[in-house]
């Protein structure tokens, strides 16, 4: 248990910052099902529109830290492949 007041203050901080990663984190899954099941559908222009939509969110999320960077490319890559495959 923390003692001194800036060890306090550190575990309100670190609960405040778990909560929102946890519902960024979530954001992405969701934006990865639903481009799942677009891709599946083989709508190309919706497939495109929902990639357009994942790649908006995944650079945000990176951004902010709770996604490194390298991962989020790596997701974009992938989602990419899997477009372009759709596409040909």
């Amino acid at each position: 248990m923390a003692h001194s007041l800036s060890a306090k203050k550190r575990v309100r901080q670190s609960a405040k910052k778990k909560v929102i990663n946890r519902a960024r984190k979530s954001v992405i899954k969701t934006q990865l099902k639903d481009f799942d099941t677009v891709v599946k559908g083989t709508d190309k222009k919706a497939a495109a529109e929902q990639y357009a939509k994942l790649v908006k969110k995944v650079d945000q999320i990176a951004a902010t830290g709770t996604m490194h960077k390298n991962k989020a490319a790596r997701v974009k890559s992938r989602m990419a492949k899997r477009l372009a495959k759709l596409k040909g």
